[in-house]
């Protein structure tokens, strides 16, 4: 009978030999990076890819979000691994997209591919039979809350409950039947000598949406006869920044925004500016 650290090594070995299928799905995701609620190439990709592995799983959750649950060969609890699918909009990106503006410039290009690692060394046979409880291993759309008015659009028309993947997983009820997640996140700035880091709390967020409407008039001409939402959002923006020298440190806030619309003509006063902000 095999013992706790046999079995450890036999998942370990398989992993091992499957560093370069899992490497190439990695490269494969790097460069075909989509946005929270866009990821259906990715989305379809990883689905691919569990069924080759034998997980039977569900797809379309909270659009594009998958799961697929493992059952153990004796009971316990339900353990999800979860990897998350989408990119972020960076343009100077080496690995952007021309045509979107995306880019995988948060690693979780590697998450899911680390979550399909976690399948091929626990679903050998002699491993799962020896499993107390189940795996879930589940993808989620949109961690990286941006676009902000394109989700509240999908709210606003009864596709999203929530404007985030995990949120929205939560609400659907993905999430009833599991004990404790679990996700590993790339880093930059790691120790070579560091696998892992573990510890610390994160801080939930507050985004806001902000439609300054003014009156368009000939910047050149009758410039008198308009209201400026630009500089509206001038003057909101520096009263926010004011508010940080009262934050306090050990406190983490962050206080952050674009403006997503300026105007439309520079010979027109802007009559419609538009703030993303968290």
């Amino acid at each position: 009978m095999s013992t706790l650290e046999d079995l450890k090594a036999k998942a370990q070995a398989a992993i091992d030999d499957r560093a370069e299928w899992l490497i190439r799905n990695a490269l494969t995701i790097l460069d075909n990076p989509e946005p929270g609620f866009h990821e259906i190439k990715t989305s379809r990709f990883v689905s691919e890819k569990m069924s080759e592995l034998g997980i039977d799983h569900e797809s379309g959750i909270a659009i594009t979000g998958l799961k697929g649950v493992v059952q153990g060969g004796k009971p316990g609890p339900t353990v999800a691994i979860i990897g998350e699918l989408d990119s972020l909009r960076v343009l100077d990106h080496p690995h952007t997209d021309p045509d979107t503006g995306a880019a995988h410039a948060c690693g979780h290009h590697c998450q899911t591919p680390m979550m399909l690692g976690a399948a091929v060394g626990l679903m050998l046979p002699e491993v799962l039979e020896n499993l107390a409880g189940n795996i879930a291993f589940i993808a989620v759309p949109a961690e990286e809350f941006i676009d902000v008015e394109y989700r509240w659009g999908l709210h606003q028309n009864g596709t999203l409950g929530l404007m985030a993947g995990k949120q929205e997983f939560i609400r659907l009820g993905a999430f009833d039947d599991v004990d404790m997640a679990m996700i590993v996140h790339t880093a930059s700035d790691s120790q070579e000598s560091t696998k892992f880091s573990i510890g610390g709390t994160s801080n939930g967020h507050v985004v806001k949406f902000v439609k300054f409407i003014g009156k368009a008039s000939h910047a050149g001409g009758s410039p008198h006869l308009g209201v400026n939402a630009l500089q509206a959002a001038m003057v909101a923006l520096n009263a926010l920044n004011t508010q940080r020298e009262t934050f306090q440190d050990q406190n983490n806030i962050r206080l952050h925004g674009i403006l997503t619309q300026g105007g439309v003509s520079v010979n027109s006063i802007p009559a419609d500016v538009r703030y993303e902000g968290r």
